[in-house]
């Protein structure tokens, strides 16, 4: 399809070179997705972006392209923004342990990220296939909303290599149970709550058992074994990066936090990916299923204020051209707001929102204004001539970013509909 002349570069590029995809069906086959062979590449790790949470098309896009990994192109690990500690009995869930309805009373406290329908994908999956696809978390516990689902099975831990630690991380328990809520959002209010010796305490105490951790690394692995250790360190450090995240947030919500202070939560998963991807067999290519300004290559920044340094950053300074960053937008329809609410059940309510037109200078303008439905281009491929768009939506709002910097590619939907939550 030729270019109109009026149309700016980057958009006359985009009519030329995007590829129409033809399915939104998670089951439908798979052709029509052959495309991103030659995007990827050889990357061990490719993040598949949403520009917000609960959305219907987004998750049966990322189940399609994760059947097209998986099945075409030898993926086998689904890392997911999901917690480290918590994936474990995902994981054992997906190679079969269990019956199909435990999958249920698993995710029952969880938010639904949209995890389970590609958890149930993998278990069917790997019932017949030669390489299982395996399930890795890589998040703080509970979405930043309780540090018990890591602090307990590290107690677990302690209970048969270092006993003495015991008291001190019954106590961290019991002050981390106090504040815990389904997420940050309703954990983070309740820590503010906390009288300030009860918070310093339990920030000293985690430090404390970290720097033991690694003091005496050798003693606790003749104690246990390696990988025992490994696992029981990395909960441990999501713990730690989770209780920095509520002083983060507090300082941020009250105008005087430190530059990018949130970065605690993505730089944690961004190494849990590499955790997973070290501890993996040779081989092994990771799916990353995250949201956009997670897998972002670029420095999120509001109102022009560097707020936070992504995953994706991350990754990328790491892995090079081993990380692939697919990005997943709609033109219209309505996206889900989050709004905070510490009486709802994971501590923010879900506005169904109407989106209005593209803002100028966004890449759902462009991908509007050059025509195209469900596509996908190849941003690597795109002009450099001119900056190209310079925002993404992000939920009903924009994050403004270098989008060709940020994502190597766009896998744009022309609509978006919030999924139903059973709530």
């Amino acid at each position: 399809m030729p270019a109109s002349s009026h149309l700016d570069p980057f958009t006359g590029w985009l009519r030329e070179h995007a590829v129409p995809l033809g399915h939104l069906d998670p089951e439908a086959p798979l052709d029509d997705l052959e495309p991103l062979r030659e995007l990827i590449g050889d990357a061990r790790v490719v993040a598949i972006g949403e520009n917000s949470h609960f959305i219907t098309e987004f998750a049966h896009l990322r189940q399609r392209i994760l059947r097209f990994l998986a099945e075409r192109c030898g993926f086998t690990v689904l890392a997911f923004e999901y917690g480290f500690s918590e994936g474990f009995p995902l994981d054992a869930w997906a190679q079969g342990q269990g019956t199909d309805d435990d999958l249920k009373t698993l995710l029952d406290a969880t938010i639904p990220v949209g995890v389970e329908e590609p958890l149930r994908w993998m278990r069917r999956h790997n019932a017949t296939a030669g390489v299982p696809t395996r399930f890795a978390g890589i998040d703080i516990p509970a979405a930043g909303g309780s540090l018990l689902p890591a602090l307990a099975p590290v107690a677990g831990y302690l209970r048969d290599v270092d006993p003495e630690t015991l008291p001190a991380i019954e106590q961290a328990m019991r002050i981390a149970g106090s504040f815990a809520g389904a997420s940050a959002a309703s954990a983070a209010p309740a820590w503010t709550r906390l009288p300030a010796a009860e918070q310093d305490a339990l920030s000293a105490i985690l430090m404390r058992l970290l720097l033991r951790f690694r003091a005496v690394e050798v003693l606790y692995v003749s104690r246990s074994d390696r990988h025992s250790y490994d696992v029981a360190l990395r909960r441990l450090e999501a713990a730690c990066h989770a209780d920095y995240g509520f002083r983060a947030m507090a300082g941020l919500y009250a105008g005087n936090g430190w530059t990018a202070d949130t970065s605690g939560r993505d730089v944690y998963m961004a190494g849990s990916v590499q955790w997973h991807l070290q501890r993996s067999g040779p081989g092994t290519r990771i799916v990353l299923p995250a949201h956009n300004a997670h897998i972002q290559k670029t420095p999120v920044s509001f109102n022009g204020r560097l707020t936070g340094l992504p995953m994706g950053q991350h990754l990328h300074h790491a892995l090079g051209g081993d990380y692939v960053a697919l990005a997943l937008t709609s033109i219209g329809g309505h996206t889900a707001d989050m709004r905070p609410d510490e009486n709802a059940r994971y501590g923010f309510a879900i506005d169904d929102t109407p989106l209005q037109p593209p803002e100028p200078g966004s890449v759902e303008a462009a991908f509007a204004e050059a025509g195209l439905g469900l596509s996908i281009a190849d941003l690597r491929q795109a002009p450099r001539e001119t900056p190209g768009p310079d925002r993404y939506r992000i939920q009903s709002a924009y994050l403004h970013t270098p989008v060709l910097d940020a994502f190597d590619a766009v896998l744009t939907a022309p609509a978006s509909t919030v999924a139903d939550l059973g709530n």
